[in-house]
């Protein structure tokens, strides 16, 4: 993995900050920090981040709110940082475009390899991950159009739908899995969150977001089905092209 990455720390607790500024140093990673929202902004103006490492408590700004803010600027990777262990946070994190969650206190380990695994994610090259072996990039299912290497879904009227990053990557795998019910360890490995917790509400919360863009009646889905007590199954018969 380059280390050129750069990666800003968004955190108002200072001995947390610096150890954080430490782990990811020590990792060969370029680090800025901020304690606050407005540092951080200022930071933003003069730096292209790779990464942020968000602490959802700062003291002028709500870090779900700045998380928010982010996704729908950029595709900049963002692990949520937060001493917070109600499940809703987790998932409202998820909601604003959160890549990660990170629970305080952690284990630097664990927190240093999930920083390289988003990395290198971001960092693979789009249609060497996304081309079947016939060289294909578009899938095409019920007048729907996904081109997997320019990472875009058309629906059925032509419109482009806009997807987070684990959204494309989630709806990526159940389409390459078209037919057959798919567990959650499988579709959380398939979008780069094997730290996530086996109680974790990650993969409902996404499949959640896609019915709601995608499904005429999200409450009764005939794209993306549920396999009760074990996963999801992408319905449609799918072609390649």
């Amino acid at each position: 993995m380059p280390k050129d990455h750069h990666i800003l720390v968004l955190e108002d607790e200072p001995a947390t900050r610096a150890l954080l500024a430490s782990l990811l140093e020590a990792e060969g990673f370029r680090v800025s920090t901020a304690e606050s929202a407005g540092q951080a902004n200022d930071l933003a103006g003069h730096h292209n981040f790779d990464l942020v490492l968000l602490d959802l408590n700062l003291p002028d700004e709500d870090g779900l709110y700045i998380a928010r803010e982010l996704r729908a600027k950029s595709d900049v990777g963002i692990i949520m940082l937060t001493s917070r262990k109600e499940d809703i946070d987790r998932v409202v994190g998820l909601e604003m475009g959160a890549d990660d969650y990170v629970t305080k206190p952690f284990f630097p380990r664990e927190l240093v390899a999930r920083v390289k695994g988003l990395l290198r994610r971001l960092s693979m090259p789009r249609t060497a991950r996304r081309l079947d072996a016939d060289g294909h990039q578009v899938r095409r299912f019920d007048g729907w159009e996904m081109d997997l290497g320019k990472r875009s879904l058309q629906d059925p009227a032509g419109r482009e739908v806009n997807l987070t990053r684990a959204e494309f990557d989630l709806l990526t795998a159940l389409i390459e899995g078209a037919g057959r019910v798919l567990s959650r360890d499988q579709l959380l490995d398939a979008i780069g969150s094997q730290y996530w917790t086996p109680v974790d509400r990650t993969i409902d919360v996404l499949v959640s977001r896609l019915r709601r863009k995608m499904e005429l009646d999200p409450k009764a889905p005939a794209i993306i089905v549920t396999s009760h007590g074990y996963g999801y199954k992408f319905a449609p018969a799918v072609t390649s092209a």
